[in-house]
């Protein structure tokens, strides 16, 4: 398997397709949540994927300041069912983490995260920063990393 990380213009057709086929199965399909997926927001962002032969099993986009938040954004975290347990979504958020402090600079990370999830990124260093709310019909928290 392969990580890849790119920019939205550095994506290949097929790396796009994947992405968005990904995302639409589980947050759509699986979660059964109609939900606008192409948002406008991920022109800007960087793509972290992993690739197993040429099929994409786990994603998330980093936004940059000012797009979802005012600080460096996470999101659309998502692993295909059958790589599930794995381990790899800690790996891609470390990646992504280290990316974002690292090479970008960043101090601060804000990501809305999922409720049931809470255990998950808070085991990544993130604070719970909000009340519960309702995204798409599903209960999520803001969360916020700061190095």
């Amino acid at each position: 398997m392969e990580w890849v990380l790119k920019q939205f213009n550095q994506l290949s057709l097929d790396e796009l397709y994947g992405i968005v086929q990904l995302r639409l199965e589980v947050f759509v399909v699986e979660q059964n949540c109609p939900y606008q997926d192409l948002d406008g927001k991920d022109q800007s962002a960087y793509h972290l994927f992993l690739k197993d032969n040429d099929v994409i099993v786990a994603a998330l986009r980093v936004l940059p300041e000012n797009v979802a938040y005012d600080e460096t954004a996470i999101g659309r975290l998502i692993v295909k069912e059958a790589y599930r347990g794995q381990k790899i979504a800690k790996a891609m958020m470390e990646k992504a983490i280290e990316f974002i402090t690292d090479d970008l600079g960043k101090d601060k990370i804000r990501l809305s995260g999922q409720a049931y999830l809470t255990d998950f990124y808070i085991g990544l260093g993130f604070k719970k920063v909000s009340e519960e709310y309702l995204e798409d019909g599903i209960k999520h928290y803001e969360f916020l990393y700061e190095a």
